[in-house]
């Protein structure tokens, strides 16, 4: 059993892209798809890896959290006042926003698997509960993911406009405590 000599599997968002804040949410997905990756194979195995577990319990506790407030309450609403009609915008934001519930409501699923085996000292692979929950729990995310990356972002792209992306780099870095973006050097 491994005693937790992992690498950084899951990489912390480099503070420079809060200048280019659909970029930034696209790498905040790209860090969704490795904790996806890393507890799937976490999933499969009886290594007790404490330091990854710890950084997938901190992304689901801080980092996934982050982000659904990031898009609720600025990326979501900005969206809603630029699209057009013929975007038809608000069918997907409302699945979304549906989805949203569920992923927090999963991730306490995968949360407290995380806790019991870091408490235990043991693998993912070593509970039962495991196959019913992280599968689905990844499954999700990824085809969150997909939606958002593939709808949300390129429609963001075409209708913000450049004092909108100023304004959510802003927000996003104020609600991490990060100085404006846009004033360092």
């Amino acid at each position: 059993m491994g005693s937790g000599n992992s690498r950084a599997a899951i990489e912390p968002m480099p503070v420079d892209l809060l200048k280019e804040p659909l970029v930034w949410f696209f790498a905040e997905h790209y860090r969704h798809r490795a904790v996806c990756k890393e507890l799937l194979r976490l999933a499969e195995t009886d290594e007790f890896d404490e330091m990854l577990m710890r950084q997938i319990e901190y992304f689901l506790d801080v980092d996934l959290a982050l982000h659904i407030v990031d898009e609720e309450d600025d990326l979501f609403p900005l969206l809603r006042r630029r699209c057009e009609p013929d975007d038809q915008i608000e069918k997907v934001l409302a699945m979304l926003l549906r989805e949203h519930a569920s992923d927090l409501h999963d991730a306490t699923a995968v949360r407290h698997l995380i806790k019991d085996a870091l408490s235990r000292k043991r693998g993912l692979a070593g509970f039962p509960q495991t196959t019913e929950i992280v599968p689905p729990f990844c499954r999700a995310q990824q085809r969150h993911i997909a939606v958002e990356n593939a709808v949300i972002l390129p429609i963001a792209r075409m209708r913000l406009t450049p004092t909108d992306l100023t304004n959510l780099g802003r927000r996003l870095a104020t609600r991490r405590g990060l100085l404006d973006p846009f004033e360092r050097s």
